[in-house]
């Protein structure tokens, strides 16, 4: 029998695949080396090499070539029904017999989920890729590793929302967006994802405003601002959003929207101070992963040394910061008006 220690001890095995399918997915191009071509010739036996070899200043990426798609898309649907196999194995689930013959058929009798299986061919089929980069995405990736199933909530609705889904096999992933007529676009051709509507009460030209008076609101404050469910007092807080954002308990949140790069977006002031509020008022065990995208910008970088706190981060790779931030129970040094 497979015991629960055994299967995490393979989720790293399982994830391999899921990291092959980044690379195909993930910008920028990686040139292939010539080397891999020489070896290729060899075993075909080609008389010719010429033809498959890589002129010198040249560059070819995996995508450019069917042949490759097609193998990337079996590999991939071999790696995401191992990844659902081994998740979801437990004692009386699935056993493992001496025999080869015996293991390949246990695994065979798992399929990938639905969701997976999309991803896989939506992105091995088109040129449409996820906004962020390989190693920003890899970030993610690691903590989902440790913490799937889990809920995970996404402040943003775009071309990588598949992906996110997948990767959360048997977890619970939705979206937060602002724009309705976007919902319904991505729905259309993905209607397995679960997408919420966001009206944000702020917009980017008041960012610098807000940071500055926010603690003269007493219900802005960390003591104060939970439950953010009807704190309207706090413009920063998050309300009349659906029950589903306010109840659950979000082991991971990644906020990579609304939209931030003019002064009557929204800006992302909201998403990063309920996320601080909702991570702070954790009353599960652990920590809650916050990823904040583009923080290259200004307001992004200036909200997060004030709510996420510097302290709290871990990571960071390209235009991503990762915070593990521990609820206000195991916070011992902070100040009542300040959350770092």
């Amino acid at each position: 029998m497979i015991h629960h220690s055994n299967v995490q001890s393979l989720r790293p095995t399982c994830f391999k695949f899921v990291d092959f399918f980044l690379r195909i997915i993930s910008p920028p191009s990686y040139p292939i080396p010539s080397t891999f071509y020489n070896t290729l010739a060899k075993r075909k036996k080609i008389r010719n090499t010429k033809s498959i070899m890589i002129h010198k200043g040249a560059k070819h990426t995996l995508l450019e070539r069917p042949w490759f798609i097609v193998l990337a898309l079996a590999g991939l649907i071999g790696g995401a029904v191992l990844i659902t196999s081994f998740i979801r194995a437990t004692d009386n689930t699935l056993s493992l017999c001496s025999t080869a013959k015996t293991t390949a058929k246990s695994i065979a009798e798992y399929t990938a989920t639905p969701i997976q299986l999309q991803s896989i061919v939506h992105y091995a089929t088109s040129r449409t890729v996820p906004q962020q980069t390989f190693a920003e995405i890899s970030i993610s990736l690691e903590v989902l590793k440790d913490r799937l199933p889990c809920n995970f909530l996404v402040f943003g609705l775009g071309r990588d929302s598949l992906m996110w889904a997948s990767l959360n096999p048997g977890g619970n992933t939705v979206f937060m967006e602002e724009d309705p007529e976007w919902i319904q676009a991505v729905l259309k051709d993905a209607p397995s994802l679960r997408a919420h509507h966001v009206q944000y009460r702020t917009q980017l030209s008041q960012a610098d405003r807000l940071l500055k008076t926010y603690r003269s609101e007493p219900k802005c404050l960390p003591a104060n601002a939970f439950p953010i469910r009807d704190n309207e007092k706090c413009p920063l807080a998050l309300t009349s959003l659906p029950d589903e954002f306010y109840d659950t308990e979000w082991d991971l949140i990644m906020v990579d929207a609304p939209k931030g790069y003019f002064a009557t977006a929204p800006g992302r002031m909201a998403a990063i101070f309920s996320s601080a509020v909702m991570a702070r008022n954790r009353k599960g065990a652990g920590t809650t992963h916050v990823f904040l995208h583009d923080v290259d910008r200004k307001v992004e970088k200036a909200y997060a040394n004030e709510f996420l706190c510097q302290k709290y981060r871990v990571k960071s790779a390209g235009r991503l910061w990762h915070f593990e931030i521990p609820n206000a129970a195991n916070m011992s040094d902070q100040p009542g008006d300040r959350f770092c």
